[in-house]
């Protein structure tokens, strides 16, 4: 049994009976240089973790087993700790979590916020872009900052997306003799030097927002043209039916929008965009930082870099649909109950998801749309390429 005891920055003073028992009772502690000067001095040998942490944590922890260990953490062990990944390699019976209040929980209650209203945010090991799905008008979300310039760079960041006028706090050391909470104007944060390390950013967003719901604007998007355009790329994400933690295969990425979209729906969403055109796949990583997901994986061209990938919960043919083996080999790693679907904008591409059609069911359906635009004093309707959608889940015959 490994026993995680949550350190606020209150320290030592700020720990229960049982946490405290858990600390003096240790052979060994783990824990960073802050967590480990927090508590006194005891018998333990103490272990600082190495940077980077998780590659060398197993092997820590199985150099000291047969001796009580205890693993110190910031907070809630279990909100974006140590706790998680502890349970996760170790199961919930091996690891005793002992927590603290989270940073979020000590933020809500000095704002007066309700903690099941906010959206949490961990910059924590990510890119400062990966909070922007969260900025929507009006939203209230809390940024666990990574350091002292995360302040700074949030600022910087709602400045270039025109949301100024946002109301915007820092509370630092919270809980601990140090604490202290500032609120003031965005372009004030832009150039402060006087943050401490252990910081959280509350927002109160105001200005125009980028929606999360799918059919974003196409100018949102940089490319060279290979885009699935905004309605049909709505109609897309419905049939593909994106849920929280899933994983999705965008076969044939363009300028990556489906991909993009699938991740915007929820943080816990992933991706992987294969495109073989090197300029594309960078165009993809351009956009997917843009807008807010960061995180998505852009390998090479399909079949061949389907190896290996992480297996997909749904996977989009979007490109490439009559290249030898993709669609095979997009079949073959879809497990039984997942999604495909494939959109088709040539004749050669429709006939190949014909046949698909008749061996394995699903839903075909043809879409176009028509927007209007002017012509000359008046307005007409110009019609977009057809395109040809077949959506299937695997094993599941359906004739609808």
């Amino acid at each position: 049994m490994i026993d995680v005891v949550g350190v606020g920055a209150d320290g030592w003073a700020g720990l229960s009976p049982t946490s405290r028992d858990a600390v003096e009772s240790a052979d060994v502690l783990f824990g960073s240089e802050r967590q480990l000067d927090a508590v006194p001095g005891t018998a333990a040998r103490r272990i600082a973790w190495p940077t980077p942490m998780l590659p060398a944590l197993t092997g820590l922890l199985d150099e000291h087993a047969g001796t009580r260990r205890c693993v110190l953490a910031s907070g809630d062990p279990m909100f974006h700790g140590i706790g998680v990944t502890l349970t996760r390699l170790l199961g919930a019976d091996a690891v005793r979590v002992l927590p603290h209040p989270s940073s979020a929980s000590l933020a809500c209650a000095r704002l007066g916020w309700a903690l099941h209203d906010v959206e949490v945010v961990s910059l924590v090991n990510r890119p400062i872009e990966t909070v922007l799905p969260a900025l929507t008008h009006r939203r209230r979300v809390l940024v666990l900052a990574e350091n002292e310039s995360t302040a700074a760079e949030l600022a910087t960041l709602l400045l270039s997306r025109d949301l100024g006028s946002s109301a915007m706090s820092v509370l630092e050391q919270l809980g601990g003799p140090r604490e202290r909470v500032r609120a003031l104007p965005v372009t004030d944060w832009v150039h402060a030097r006087d943050v401490d390390s252990l910081n959280v950013v509350a927002l109160e967003v105001r200005g125009h927002t980028v929606s999360r719901a799918p059919g974003l604007d196409d100018a949102l998007y940089m490319g060279d043209g290979q885009l699935t355009k905004r309605e049909v790329r709505a109609l897309t994400l419905s049939a593909l039916a994106p849920s929280p933690g899933e994983r999705l295969w965008d076969v044939g990425g363009g300028s990556g929008s489906i991909a993009i979209e699938w991740m915007r729906t929820h943080p816990a969403c992933s991706a992987i965009a294969f495109e073989r055109v090197e300029s594309r796949s960078a165009t993809i990583r351009t956009n997917a930082v843009a807008l807010g997901v960061p995180s998505l994986v852009v390998r090479g061209a399909a079949p061949d870099s389907l190896s290996g990938a992480p297996e997909p919960d749904a996977v989009f043919v979007g490109g490439g649909a009559t290249q030898p083996g993709v669609m095979d080999a997009c079949w073959d790693a879809l497990p039984e109950g997942g999604r495909l679907v494939a959109n088709a904008v040539t004749a050669e591409s429709e006939s190949l998801l014909l046949q698909w059609y008749s061996q394995h069911g699903g839903l075909l359906r043809r879409l176009q749309v028509h927007r209007g635009e002017p012509l000359g004093g008046f307005t007409g309707w110009r019609p977009q390429m057809p395109v040809t959608q077949w959506s299937v889940v695997k094993n599941e015959k359906e004739t609808a």
